[in-house]
């Protein structure tokens, strides 16, 4: 049973989320205070937080910065801050949901965040490419470059994985928002812009070949499997 930390100073928001996760088949620990959250995250088994970044103690973002990539961070915020969305994203944030939102929207949200951050691939399933300028190791959602270990985030790991599945190939926006996200949500494609500057910075200034931008539709990976 995953166990999914609400982080929301608002109380019927809190345990409404609260009520739907528990329904969903998580166990759910909620706060509405942003020391409670940093004391949970460095006490308890957490594997997703659901963050309101407005909280009245301390900056959401620093939750974040403490989560994020070991914990996946789906970010909630208010329809007008906009800047929180971006900031949020570049900080590492898998999603995010725009208030006022549905439950069940959340809830599908957390499901396919957690069905990547869970899943993992058979032990030793290790992927070469450009002459191992990129490590991947599927078994371990771990992968290098040059010999630097990357720190990714979910969102990061899958988005890196599922373009090195098909190297070469061009992925619309849309089609990785669908793998990244884990269900096609449209207007939402432009966060894999954020998604991917982000990886690049991890990757390093001498390595942006390995993710290709195609003008006008959207990315390839540009190194070859080795063997």
């Amino acid at each position: 049973m995953a166990t999914v930390l609400v982080v929301e100073d608002e109380r019927d928001i809190r345990e409404l989320l609260r009520r739907f996760l528990e329904r969903s088949g998580c166990s759910v620990l909620t706060t509405s205070s942003g020391a409670e959250a940093l004391h949970l995250l460095a006490t308890s088994h957490i594997d997703l937080v659901l963050l309101d970044l407005g909280l009245p103690d301390i900056d959401g973002m620093e939750i974040l910065e403490e989560a994020s990539p070991r914990i996946p961070v789906i970010v909630l915020t208010a329809r007008s801050d906009t800047q929180d969305r971006i900031t949020g994203l570049k900080l590492g944030a898998d999603d995010y949901v725009v208030k006022p939102f549905s439950p069940t929207e959340v809830v599908l949200r957390v499901k396919a965040v957690l069905s990547r951050s869970l899943g993992r691939a058979p032990e030793g399933t290790t992927r070469s490419y450009g002459g191992g300028q990129l490590m991947i190791d599927l078994g371990r959602h771990r992968a290098s470059c040059a010999g630097r270990e990357l720190n990714l985030t979910v969102s990061e790991w899958e988005l890196l994985h599922t373009l090195a599945d098909a190297p070469g190939r061009v992925h619309t926006r849309l089609e990785l928002i669908n793998r990244v996200r884990g269900y096609e949500f449209e207007g939402y494609e432009r966060t894999i812009d954020s998604h991917v500057k982000n990886l690049r910075h991890k990757l390093g200034d001498d390595h942006h070949h390995i993710v290709e931008t195609v003008v006008g539709v959207g990315y390839r990976f540009g190194l070859a499997v080795d063997g």
